[in-house]
């Protein structure tokens, strides 16, 4: 009898223990969430003989696979061969419609992603990523069962537009930098990277037919400094990089106002002097509305400084047309996504009938080269075009200007998801302005009803940006954008009903754990117990 008794305390012992440790589907720190999560019981682990089977055609699809492999291999140490014929991890398109839903199942023998688009396999991979153990992040062999959790997930994004902004116009941000921020996004299943490639204190984009542009105002930054700029070689490299993981590259040229560094390039583009008082000094006594170019030019003089609102193109100036035109051409030939930004924010000292006709110039100009504009909320005082985008960082009747036109909101509340700005006063970096904003307050917003009769239908998508007034390196990056961006990510992804910030905060430090291996130096909230 006694025996029975150990052998049934022994027994219960082993079941409690089994159940405790039995990992679940639902309990992986998943961001963004999933829309739903079924658990199985029981696990799947891969394997040395583990390997990738391709179901589907598509000119892409073997590159996805040998994606997957390659995130897999350096961790596991196993081959992870990518083919045809046979593998446990079933990579299924189904079409090739662009959808960005998939569905995993998890069983025993395998696990399969399906998926009507390229995209929606590759937002399955990263899911799988995040329910493998976390040191699959590693790039060294690791002692690890690979184990994933049976079950289901079936998944499908919010909003279609899912982005971040860069600023590498206050600082200049390398090619290896951007590069590395574009592989964050990805993990995040965000799906467009906006850079803010102008602005007074540097053009970092090479125009051929304007070489002075990089030549003299590419030459500096914030606070001084080299600057840089991106060839157009280094451009197509990076727009083909964000490509290949399911990222497009929205550029910017701010107009008409944040122009000093093409002001500094080209005297013939100026109405006058710029200075950053807010004033012209009429130096050359024309208007800021003059018909003719002048006689005797001045160029600006470079500017270091984060003061905004004091410079302008000249509206009135066929030559600004000109300018943008050969601009607008020579940006639009090496990206091939759908959007060019216009920015057209703070433009202070443009008179508002000037600044009207100028954004509906520049707006003809884009459509002639086959783009859709997005702009800051300021553009929909203009007309806006059919299609276009304004986008709502900071007045809420511009927002409603732009829906009463039947134009979309791209939505990037500054109170809410512009990364730099400070987590609370004591944060080593970033602005204030603003707010402050800790990672709850990053998470607990809607878009949908954000700004009064802004509602879903109205709404592209949700952009985070972040400027670099503060921001000089990768690290500085990483310690502002991140964990936020996740908290981002997870908005413009998930349906309100299944987002808690007691959920968020539970999943995150499985996240931070990546991001510690991966050499991200988030911020660590105090909100978080990691």
């Amino acid at each position: 009898m006694k025996k029975t008794l150990w052998t049934l305390a022994i027994g219960g012992l082993l079941a409690l223990g089994a159940c405790q440790t039995s990992p679940k589907l639902s309990e992986s720190g998943l961001i963004p969430l999933p829309q739903q999560i079924t658990d199985g019981s029981g696990k799947f682990e891969l394997s040395n003989s583990s390997g990738i089977k391709l179901v589907g055609n598509s000119e892409r699809l073997t590159r996805i696979g040998e994606y997957l492999a390659e995130k897999l291999r350096p961790a596991t140490g196993y081959d992870i061969p990518v083919s045809y014929d046979a593998g446990e991890i079933v990579l299924e398109l189904t079409g090739n419609d662009g959808s960005e839903a998939y569905e995993i199942q998890v069983t025993g023998d395998g696990v399969k992603i399906t998926s009507s688009g390229e995209a929606g396999l590759f937002y399955g991979i990263q899911t799988l990523l995040q329910l493998l153990p976390v040191e699959i992040s590693n790039s060294s062999v690791q002692n690890v069962a690979w184990v994933i959790p049976q079950g289901t997930i079936q998944d499908e994004p919010e909003y279609g537009y899912r982005g971040s902004m860069l600023d590498v116009a206050r600082h200049f941000i390398s090619v290896e930098d951007v590069k590395f921020y574009i592989d964050q996004m990805a993990q995040l299943k965000l799906n467009y990277l906006h850079l803010h490639l102008t602005d007074d204190q540097g053009w970092r984009i090479e125009i051929k037919s304007w070489p002075k542009l990089t030549e003299i105002g590419g030459s500096t930054q914030v606070g001084g400094g080299p600057g840089g700029f991106y060839t157009q070689e280094q451009y197509k490299d990076m727009v083909a990089y964000a490509a290949e993981r399911f990222i497009t590259i929205v550029p910017e040229v701010d107009m008409p106002g944040h122009t000093n560094a093409a002001l500094a390039s080209y005297a013939e583009l100026n109405p006058g002097v710029n200075l950053p008082n807010g004033k012209l000094d009429s130096v050359n006594k024309a208007p800021l509305d003059y018909q003719m170019p002048l006689k005797n030019p001045q160029a600006s003089e470079l500017y270091t400084g984060i003061e905004v609102g004091w410079s302008t193109f000249a509206p009135k100036l066929e030559l600004t047309y000109a300018f943008v035109d050969s601009v607008v051409r020579e940006i639009s030939e090496i990206t091939p996504g759908p959007y060019f930004h216009i920015g057209g924010d703070e433009s202070h000292v443009t008179e508002q009938d000037d600044y009207v006709y100028f954004i509906e110039r520049v707006q003809d100009i884009v459509s002639k080269y086959g783009k859709t504009s997005i702009g800051w909320d300021e553009v929909a005082t203009a007309k806006l075009l059919p299609g276009n985008v304004a986008q709502f960082w900071a007045k809420e009747e511009n927002a409603k200007l732009a829906k009463e036109q039947g134009n979309k909101v791209l939505m990037s509340p500054a109170k809410k998801i512009y990364l730099d700005m400070q987590y609370d006063s004591t944060t080593r970096i970033g602005l204030h302005w603003a707010a402050y904003i800790e990672l709850d307050s990053a998470y607990l917003w809607e878009p949908s009803t954000y700004a009064e009769g802004i509602a879903k239908e109205n709404i592209l998508g949700v952009e985070a940006p972040l400027w670099t007034e503060t921001v000089t390196n990768r690290a500085d990056i990483s310690y502002l954008a991140f964990p936020r961006l996740a908290a981002m990510a997870e908005v413009a992804w998930t349906a309100q009903d299944k987002r808690t910030w007691e959920g968020f905060s539970k999943r995150i430090p499985a996240q931070g754990k990546r991001w510690d291996i991966q050499g991200v130096g988030f911020y660590k909230s105090p909100k978080v117990v990691w």
